[in-house]
């Protein structure tokens, strides 16, 4: 053997060895990117699910799964640590690239309308001639992003779910309370309508009296009990909203009565 043809050996083994080294380089990070991938599906799969059950509880439909791109195969299973990236074999008659320089903004907006293990697919096709991809780490990171900026705001909207409609930042107390008062004060000024209607003979002593004790007072209670059952219970509030009959039944029965004490007290000083 001539150092010739030693030297064109020695150069055959170590362009092997580098192509072994490359392929192994190309298989692990083609297993990296399927594990984020997947891990990043799981992800927005369980994030899919709670944004519709913060739809349901606000009473709108789930969202339609956007319908696939023609010509789109669905994504396939995610190669095992042990296989061999696929090769895929350059088009004869590529179609020119309309937007050959993507940019930042371009793959930001790919992200959404393909599926995220459809980026990792492109990795096995990485440096073949003829074929145009975007990065596939790119696409992760964009992705991982969205999904983050998605938390941010589904946290957001599960925190007002968790708030009733009517007076959010009062306490239940509170509002059990403003919400009696309210209709107590309504049963109020109808009392002072059927006093009027008594002193013009259209209305008796009896009734006036039946209503003052108890029609209004039971009036305004079932009012304020309703409107907390409607507007004073969160969306997201399974145990129901916070009533408190005691307080309403005192609030309510006590209040009219002395409203009407009050007003005759106050005939009684003016004359």
């Amino acid at each position: 053997m001539t150092f010739e043809e030693y030297a064109e050996l020695a150069r055959l083994l170590a362009e092997r060895r580098g192509a072994g080294a490359q392929s192994i380089a190309a298989a692990e990070r083609r297993r990296d990117l399927h594990a984020a991938a997947d891990f990043l599906d799981g992800r927005l799969t369980a994030q899919g699910r709670r944004l519709d059950l913060l739809g349901r509880a606000i009473g709108e439909p789930p969202a339609a799964a956007p319908a696939a791109e023609p010509g789109t195969a669905p994504a396939g299973p995610s190669t095992s640590v042990g296989d061999p990236p696929a090769v895929v074999a350059p088009d004869p008659d590529p179609a020119p690239d309309p937007d050959p320089d993507p940019g930042p903004t371009a793959g930001a907006a790919a992200v959404p309308a393909r599926p995220v293990g459809e980026a990792c697919d492109g990795a096995a096709s990485a440096g073949v001639p003829g074929v145009s991809q975007r990065d596939p780490v790119v696409e992760l990171e964009l992705a991982r992003r969205y999904a983050d900026e998605a938390d941010r705001h589904g946290q957001q909207a599960e925190l007002l779910a968790r708030r009733p409609m009517l007076l959010p930042a009062w306490s239940p107390v509170a509002r059990a309370a403003a919400v009696y008062l309210a209709s107590a004060g309504a049963g109020v000024v109808l009392m002072f309508a059927m006093v009027l209607a008594s002193g013009l003979g259209a209305l008796g002593a009896g009734p006036l009296y039946a209503w003052m004790c108890a029609g209004l007072p039971a009036g305004s209670l079932i009012s304020g009990w309703l409107v907390l059952g409607r507007w004073g219970r969160a969306p997201l509030d399974e145990a129901g909203a916070a009533r408190h009959p005691v307080l309403g039944v005192v609030v309510c029965f006590l209040l009219v009565p002395l409203a009407y004490c009050g007003y005759l007290l106050l005939l009684r000083i003016v004359r």
